[in-house]
């Protein structure tokens, strides 16, 4: 279903796709590429909203900066110093996270409205990020393809090809709260990693991959997630070319279980300890698939350099299921 859900101070009209499967509901925006809300069942069978969002556009527009439920980029996460090299020139970006630049730059993907397509069990949003948005280089066309599974599993398939050398680097930045309290102080956490990425001062990797035997980054077994957590976890199964299971988030209250599957190399638990109002810190924690942070400055991470004649492929898979 296709619904207008607002429009824009310039004018341009914002619409809202809702799709049903297997008792599952997720709303996505054009603006954005939005989750606006993922509405599951818990234990005993009663649908709830999992995802923070808003009920209405300005909501959005008056709180940019935690990327609620966005797709994010041209390039996820940081970029140390707001600048990188490739293939010997040098490419400035917008420092919106000083000295950073953070999640795509002032105007990233998830400030964009986007196509959108009916595809079976879903949609298909597209843009044309032109040579030089936000300071990245090449003319970018972006795919996210969001369908939802037999089991009501929501995937989010991405594609990209650029006519010039670039980095791309894609997620979907929604904050998980399975039970719909208000907090998910008290959710257990499951993550398949053996190592993260220590950060400096200014949140950016500082090269090392360090073991998580023995720190509050061991989530190999579930726990409880509590806070104080912006870091990127290496994932033991590196990149693939299909989906991989590589972590789980339960709520013990509702019994609502979020499983996350995908072909990325990282994952980046944010406990969302910033947010601000009408939102309380740690009212939903973000798990972003994605290359690790800085990837243009570090050599030694798996490559986000995208060439002419190359196809960018990633693919994230939200399964949801209670116990």
């Amino acid at each position: 279903m296709n619904e207008l859900f607002g429009t824009l101070p310039d004018g341009t009209p914002v619409h809202r796709w809702t799709l049903e499967r297997a008792g599952v509901r997720v709303r996505i925006l054009s603006y954005g590429g939005v989750v606006q809300s993922a509405e599951v069942p818990d234990r005993d069978g009663r649908a709830g909203n999992v995802v923070l969002g808003f009920a209405d556009l300005d909501g959005y527009l008056r709180h940019p900066e935690p990327y609620f439920g966005a797709l994010v980029g041209r390039y996820a996460n940081r970029i140390a110093g707001g600048r990188f090299t490739l293939d010997g020139k040098t490419y400035v970006l917008a420092p919106n996270n000083p000295p950073n630049s953070l999640h795509g730059g002032e105007r990233g993907f998830d400030k964009r409205v986007w196509d959108v397509e009916p595809v079976a069990h879903g949609v298909r949003l597209s843009r044309v990020s032109p040579d030089g948005e936000e300071g990245f280089p090449g003319r970018l066309e972006v795919t996210a393809t969001c369908t939802l599974e037999e089991s009501g599993a929501l995937r989010i398939g991405y594609e990209a090809v650029a006519d010039a050398p670039t980095v791309v680097n894609l997620t979907n930045h929604s904050y998980f709260d399975l039970g719909g309290s208000g907090s998910a102080g008290g959710h257990e956490l499951r993550i398949a990693a053996s190592r993260y990425t220590p950060v400096d001062a200014d949140l950016i990797p500082t090269g090392v991959l360090e073991e998580v035997t023995g720190t509050r980054f061991d989530f190999r077994a579930a726990r409880k997630v509590g806070a104080g957590y912006d870091h990127n976890f290496v994932l033991d199964k590196g990149v693939t070319p299909a989906p991989v299971e590589v972590a789980e988030l339960h709520d013990p209250a509702s019994g609502r279980v979020l499983t996350v599957a995908t072909t990325e190399p990282g994952l980046q638990l944010y406990t969302a300890d910033h947010l601000g109002a009408p939102f309380a810190p740690g009212a939903g924690i973000a798990l972003e698939t994605q290359h690790f942070p800085d990837s243009p400055n570090r050599p030694e991470f798996p490559s986000t350099v995208l060439r002419p004649g190359e196809v960018f492929r990633s693919e994230t898979v939200y399964g949801f299921s209670s116990r």
